[in-house]
């Protein structure tokens, strides 16, 4: 009979296949023992219990398992509480039926919204295969297990049988199994039912399984069931025999159960596609403030967000219910799973004015989620505390497409407190390795840094690679001579070639850049795939030169490894969610004009795992596509190995008439007349500006779409000039969107039009080859880029690069760290871009150019703030030197 019952689930499970190819039901089950408990789980520990109810979590949260079960009875050496264990397995996943909520489901006749226990269920199919009708018949069960009797009693009883429950107690117990036209028996003990006792003609189903001795077995013991079976059989109408009866069928049983919750999951399940509620805002008139809308919005609890897109609760960190950090582990679990599309958005110069481009990332991630029904993400950038132009505080987004709550956006990826503590310890210890006048001598500070342990010194890996690159091939730290030890303590580094964090806080050499480990770290953090990668990108940090003129690194110090552990938990993405409940991450904030700008390779990688193949990632690069999309190509994208399918580049009418001309505007005062007034010559010069940032664009072999943010003083007359400029320049399309005021509805039109663009074949290329020379990688940016007829490298500049070369750093991309206000499409600009100072942030990967000779980052952001409104205060911008000439048709004069 249990043949017939898997042949049938065969079929079932075809059908599912056809369906659904590459699908199978999936089944765990979880045995609990003292065996198991030496190799996977320690039963000895306290926290045991918490240890089996975490892997059923698990397992509850897998997709790709239909059925779990919990193997009673649970051996192990401390009591568990097999109720609490059986109970933790999710209901729908219970396909051994025994969770409170399948039983009490079969307890009041729910038996088609429950998992029925698999042995009475194959009891019920034995006694359906003999032919006799259960409705109306007299039914006695033997036996109260949950396992068997309760729920055999169940299964009889809304069958529509009169049953009765007996057990080892009742004390007619021959005279109730004599009434009998059905008996089953589970009640554990050999042979107790006698064949006298059974009723002529009646079904018998035998569910014991006992021990008893044999002297003729091998074992000297034989299998029984609780059925006096030879005399029994000369009575009962079918009797099932002990063993090959009920087991076989049990099993079906399991099997079927599986493949019936196979059935369910498919029934809600849509392949690729998340399970996701989104919450549709309807716009109020007049729009209230980004404050008062998000205020508005009731956020879904982070945890449940998670589980929508597929990530387990031991992935997740919760900080309260609205964020959350996840673990790296997600992204080992799904690295076998197809990437989503990857759309990029970028933008043209940015003015005090704003353009957008955040707000138009997050509501084109909801166009495609909430209003397309396509799993989409949404990366962007941990915001600054400060403002941008002073007209941007700490929201991401704007109107009805920004991250909720506003209050909880910002979690900063470290507590700048705590660093900057840390960099005064970490600079006192340095002065030690280096300043000849420490009141420790060479012995006292070897013997410091080799402590003794255990009797015996040993040198750490650090150490290990410094004595390799010292030519020391001693391993035995007793074995150094002076000279040795000398070598090994003093770093003989050149105090002119230090950087400012090695000893600003120190006072010991002139400030040159104090800020410049905080943004190379926070490149390190967006740049880094695993933890692994984070530490070794950390010892590669330049903080000197020696005077021989080979690089001190944060590893010669032997401070790489504490300082990786202090940053390890910032290597985490944080969840959040927009205005409609579109996941989003917020990952690390390196600065964009002197660094990539963009969010981490971490966030994007498992965002796009996360999606799946059908799916989209929408993430952003820092200022316009000559800065920020120039280094997110040639740096990012360098170092994660993804490849963007589309450029998104956001533009505004108003914006496009300051770079026509119109006259400056600082921001929060009113607008001109020039800006309210429709002028379409005006705008058309502006234009040019636009019709050169979508070159820069289509330079790396993507297609561009431009979004036209639309703001009510924007006439159509304006908007359709744009968006024809845009076309004639050679973008894929221009659209108008309204997402600020209309969430992910009003960049529907973005969001087909992205759909489309992702479909062409890929043709992504880098600008520039790593391997050329220096100085023709930054002519090619220049030239390409910024429209420069050539560069102009200072002495410092080439002094520089000579010894970045020397040192083996020629190799790496460069950034050119400049005002983003400097590009001309004039085909007839011969200015030349000044290149007055390197640094090479070999941690990061890339060589930091400086376009003019740099003070200290925070003297520049007090002195920017509130001052020149047309220049970045949250991030650090340069000015060029009087001899670089602009085109004052595409571009805005500082």
């Amino acid at each position: 009979m249990s043949r017939q019952v898997k042949e049938r689930l065969k079929k079932e499970v075809a059908e599912m296949k056809n369906q659904f190819p590459g699908f199978r039901p999936g089944l765990v089950v979880l045995q609990v023992s003292l065996v198991l408990s030496l190799i996977i789980i320690n039963l000895a520990d306290p926290t045991d219990f918490l240890k089996v109810l975490r892997s059923i979590v698990a397992v509850n949260e897998n997709p790709a398992v239909h059925g779990l079960i919990v193997q009673l009875p649970l051996d192990s050496i401390n009591t568990i509480n097999a109720e609490k264990v059986t109970n933790a397995v999710a209901p729908e996943k219970d396909v051994d039926g025994l969770t409170s909520i399948n039983a009490g489901k079969l307890s009041r006749g729910d038996l088609g919204d429950c998992f029925i226990p698999c042995t009475p269920n194959g009891c019920m199919e034995l006694i359906s295969q003999t032919g006799v009708s259960v409705m109306g018949k007299n039914a006695v069960v033997i036996g109260r297990s949950k396992i068997v009797g309760a729920p055999m009693h169940d299964l009889l009883l809304w069958n529509h049988a009169t049953v009765t429950t007996c057990h080892s107690k009742t004390l007619d117990l021959a005279e109730q199994v004599g009434r009998a036209d059905i008996l089953v028996v589970g009640a554990g003990r050999a042979e107790m039912v006698k064949g006298e006792w059974v009723k002529e003609g009646a079904v018998v189903i035998d569910c014991g399984i006992n021990h008893v001795p044999d002297s003729s077995k091998a074992s000297g013991k034989r299998v029984v069931g609780d059925v006096h079976y030879p005399s029994a059989k000369e009575r009962a109408g079918y009797i099932t025999p002990v063993p090959g009866g009920v087991g076989p069928m049990t099993v079906a049983m399991l099997m079927k159960n599986t493949v019936e919750s196979a059935k369910r999951f498919l029934q809600a399940y849509t392949p690729g596609k998340w399970n996701i509620d989104y919450t549709k805002k309807k716009p109020q008139e007049p729009q209230p403030s980004d404050a008062d809308i998000s205020c508005s919005c009731q956020s879904k609890p982070i945890g449940q967000l998670a589980r929508e897109v597929g990530l387990f609760s031991e992935e997740v960190e919760p900080y309260g219910t609205s964020r959350a950090k996840i673990r790296l582990d997600a992204l080992k679990r799904m690295e076998k799973q197809p990437d989503g599309k990857y759309v990029v958005v970028t933008g043209i110069t940015s003015t005090p004015l704003g353009e957008g481009k955040r707000t138009t990332a997050l509501g084109l991630a909801q166009a495609l989620g909430a209003h397309l029904n396509i799993n989409a993400f949404a990366c962007v950038q941990e915001p600054t505390p400060g403002s941008c132009f002073g007209a941007r505080g700490i929201a991401v987004g704007g109107g009805y497409s920004q991250i909720i709550p506003l209050e909880e956006v910002c979690l900063r990826p470290f507590c700048k407190r705590d660093f900057k503590i840390y960099l005064i310890k970490w600079n006192v210890n340095i002065f030690q390795h280096i300043d000849p006048r420490s009141a420790f001598s060479l012995q006292v500070l070897f013997d410091l840094l080799v402590p003794l342990r255990r009797g015996q010194r040993s040198f750490s890996p650090a150490q290990l690679n410094r004595m390799k690159k010292l030519g020391i091939e001693k391993s035995d730290p007793l074995a150094f001579t002076g000279t040795e030890i000398r070598r090994f303590v003093r770093l003989d580094i050149d105090p002119d070639t230090a950087t400012g964090d090695l000893f600003f806080l120190m006072g010991v050499c002139a400030v040159q850049d104090p800020g410049s480990l905080e943004n190379e770290i926070m490149a390190i953090l967006s740049l880094s795939s695993s933890v692994e990668e984070m530490q070794q990108r950390l010892a590669k940090i330049v903080v000197a030169t020696s005077k021989s003129g080979d690089p001190v690194t944060t590893e010669d110090l032997d401070v790489s490894g504490p300082l990786a552990m202090l940053l390890k938990g910032t290597l985490k993405p944080v969840l959040m969610q927009t205005v409609e409940g579109t996941p989003v991450f917020l990952h690390t904030s390196p600065l964009a004009d002197i660094a990539q700008g963009s969010p981490s390779i971490l966030a994007d990688k498992l965002a796009l795992k996360m999606v799946g193949s059908e799916g989209f990632v929408v993430t952003e690069s820092g200022h316009g596509a000559d800065i920020g999309l120039e280094t997110f190509f040639n740096i990012k994208c360098r170092c994660s190995d993804l490849q963007p399918d589309v450029v998104v580049m956001v533009a505004t009418v108003r914006t496009l008439k300051m770079h026509g001309g119109a006259p400056p505007v600082q921001a929060g005062l009113p607008l001109p007349k020039e800006y309210s007034q429709e002028n379409l010559k005006q705008l058309e010069r502006g234009c040019c500006h636009l019709k050169r940032q979508v070159e820069n664009a289509q330079a790396f072999g993507l297609p561009v779409i431009v979004a036209v943010n639309k703001f009510s003083s924007d006439t159509h007359a304006e908007l359709e000039l744009v968006c024809g400029q845009a076309r004639q320049a050679g973008a894929f399309e221009a659209v108008q969107c309204t997402n600020w005021s209309d969430g992910g509805a009003g960049a529907l039109a973005l969001a087909e039009a992205v759909q489309r663009a992702a479909k062409l074949p890929g043709q992504f290329r880098f600008l520039y080859d790593p391997q050329i020379p220096a100085v023709d990688k930054l002519r090619t940016v220049a030239q390409k880029m910024y429209g420069a007829k050539d560069i102009k490298l200072s002495p410092k500049a080439k002094e520089k690069l000579a010894l970045y070369t020397k040192q083996d750093f020629g190799n790496l991309p460069v950034c050119i760290a400049k005002t983003h206000l400097s590009l001309s499409n004039d085909p007839m600009s011969n200015f030349m871009l000044p290149i007055t100072d390197i640094k090479a942030n070999a941690g990061a990967g890339f060589l930091c150019c400086l376009t003019e000779s740099v003070t200290k980052m925070m003297f520049l952001k007090r002195l920017f703030i509130g001052v020149t409104p047309s220049v970045s205060s949250c991030c650090l911008c340069y000015k060029h030197c009087s001899t670089l000439q602009m085109s004052s048709l595409s571009m805005i004069k500082i």
